[in-house]
């Protein structure tokens, strides 16, 4: 550890520069994950048959190299931020839509049965009960998506689109390990901050009720 501090500290100016574009680039390509995959994900739950089709179609994306990907959206969408977030936003989908679909299709029958007794209409059912109580789930797909993609989001240099993979890249190219672990160091570090405050987000929605019974059956365990 002593050996990485040194490095660090001499290209500090660099590393916040790139750190800050590389948060830019993974929440923008989350964002418009979400945008895209939660209400797609809702909108699947009322037709679950077209839901493992669409959900199988999408999680073929996963399957391709992320640097093919790159390649790929090269000739429509040329160089710099815009392609590089529209390749990371196809890899954020999966897991947002999965888990969407999931947490909204897990809420039990007998509460959604129960608030439509009270009155309540399709959206309102879904605002004030589904939506609540599948939001731990959905932000645990967010956090999957978040902490894949800062990793995958390095290689998004390769197009000019910036972040921390310029310094791996400038030292891999000028062979300066600690251009390497100016790089590399900042972007796992900034994986497992967004993983424990997501972790944080989830539990913090997850309700009372739910939790305590979780933490009943742990200890009967």
């Amino acid at each position: 550890m002593t050996g990485i501090w040194p490095d660090i500290v001499a290209h500090g100016a660099l590393i916040w520069q790139d750190l800050l574009q590389h948060v830019e680039i993974v929440f923008i390509s989350v964002a418009i994950g979400c945008l895209i995959a939660i209400p797609m994900g809702i909108w699947l739950t009322r037709r679950p048959r077209l839901a493992e089709v669409v959900i199988t179609v999408t999680g073929l994306i996963q399957t391709v190299p992320s640097l093919a990907l790159l390649a790929l959206v090269l000739p429509v969408l040329g160089v710099g931020l815009v392609p590089a977030v529209s390749a990371l936003a196809l890899y954020a989908l999966l897991p947002i839509l999965r888990n969407t679909y999931v947490g909204v299709r897990g809420v039990p029958a007998g509460t959604v049965e129960c608030a439509k007794a009270m009155g309540m209409n399709r959206m309102q059912v879904l605002s004030r009960v589904e939506l609540p109580l599948a939001a731990p789930v959905i932000v645990a797909g967010v956090r999957l998506s978040t902490v894949y993609l800062i990793s995958w989001a390095v290689l998004a240099a390769l197009i000019g689109g910036g972040g921390l993979g310029n310094l791996i890249l400038e030292g891999l190219a000028t062979y300066d390990f600690g251009l390497i672990i100016a790089g590399a160091v900042p972007a796992a570090l900034l994986a497992i901050a967004a993983g424990l405050l997501l972790s944080w987000l989830q539990r913090a929605l997850t309700p009372v009720g739910v939790r305590r019974l979780a933490a009943g059956e742990r200890g009967a365990a």
